[in-house]
Order: C-alpha cells, then structure tokens, then sequence
C-alpha cells in the first residue's frame, strides 16, 4: 500500500497523481503547486479527439481552483473539450545539472499536472476572465485598454475548469553524484536557467509621444 500523505490545503494524491519516481518530489498542496501555474505563461492540454489522444499548447491564467484558456470560436479543439475531462501539464526548468557522469545529470525543475472537467464561459464571467488574463502578462493593464466589442467577444471561446486533482513535482539544489565518482576530474554543478522580459521594441504605430506605462517598465528583467 502507497504511504499516506497528509494534505491540509490542496489535493491529496490519487492514483493517478501520486509521484511514484523519486516520491520525495512531489507535492500536494496548493502553496506548492499553484505558484507553478502562476509562474507559466503556457500549458499543454491533452484531451480525446474521436477517440484518440492529443495535446494542444495554450496559454493559460488561474482564479482560485479554477484554470482558464481561450482561443479562437472556430477551434476545433476548444469546441471538442467541452463537457469532458482534460489533463493539464505545466513545466519549468530551471537548470541543468551537470553530473560527473551522464546517468547522475539531471534538471532543476518545477512541474505540475491537473485535472478537471471542461466548460465554456460566457456572460459576465466572460469578460472578468478575459481581462484577468490580460492583467497576469501585465498587471493592470486592462484597465489601460478599451473594452472588447461585442464581436470581439462572439469571436473568442473561453475555457474553465475547476481543479478537482493536482500534483507537483519539484526538483532543486546540486548534483547527487555516485561517491564513486568524486574523484572524476571534471566540472561538475548547475548551469542555471532564467526566462525574463528584457526588452521593449515600440509598435511602428505607436505615437512617439506615447511612453510605456510604469506597469510595462516594470516588469523589464523580470524573471518568470
């Protein structure tokens, strides 16, 4: 029998989110798992399509338990999902960890799955979500922007789902190396790895005179 994990805020594991390999990794609570979905700016969602499986990357925004997407009214795939349950994985690496040998060499990363059922948005709820989105790549900037046409809004589908299982698996710190291997004269350590805004390239449209908000310049060398 699998040991017991206690879970006092998040998802305890099912059979399916368990982290089996290296269990020491993986984490259950939402303190853990939602600053992983937070941090990503895309997802991959796998479905079934006519009875086959596949995955579509998509970018994503979260509001409590519950996970959201959009694309374009005329997606096959978001017309498809509706009404049924999709998996959801995100992951992000934050190094490379250079062993002293090629089996002991790994990743640092942060990586979360979810699952829950489909459905479409629409109504008031809609237009929130839809702004929330916009305010996760920049914070406030929806209040900056004019609202969407109602045609606009005809145009685009919004997916959400409620999380109803979750799990993250999370790997940090240096190389675990065989002790056999200490003695290998070759460098060993992490090669780290950011993903950060760093540059502000103006829209041939933009007025000359029209500057950057402090909400955009701010977020210059921030790391995601």
């Amino acid at each position: 029998m699998p040991r017991e994990i206690p879970v006092t805020d998040g998802f305890p594991p099912s059979e399916r989110t368990r982290v089996r390999r290296l269990p020491e990794r993986g984490h259950y609570e939402r303190a853990d798992i939602y600053p992983v979905v937070d941090a990503a700016l895309t997802c991959t969602v796998a479905y079934l399509l006519d009875g086959r499986p596949h995955a579509t990357a998509t970018a994503h925004w979260r509001d409590g338990d519950r996970l959201y997407w959009h694309g374009s009214a005329a997606s096959r795939f978001l017309k498809s999902v509706v009404g049924t349950e999709v998996s959801v994985s995100i992951h992000l690496t934050d190094g490379i960890v250079l062993a002293r040998s090629g089996f002991d060499s790994s990743f640092n990363y942060r990586s979360a799955t979810l699952f829950g059922i489909c459905e479409e948005i629409t109504g008031e709820e809609k237009v929130i979500q839809l702004n929330a989105f916009v305010d996760k790549l920049v914070p406030g900037r929806s209040a900056d922007l004019r609202s969407s046409t109602e045609q606009e809004l005809k145009a685009t589908t919004l997916l959400g789902m409620t999380i109803t299982e979750a799990s993250g698996k999370i790997r940090s710190g240096g190389v675990h190396d065989n002790p056999d291997d200490k003695h290998e004269r070759v460098w060993a350590g992490v090669l780290g790895i950011e993903t950060r805004f760093t540059e502000l390239t103006p829209d041939d449209e933009t007025p000359v005179l029209v500057e950057p908000a402090d909400n955009i310049r701010r977020l210059l060398g921030t790391v995601i």
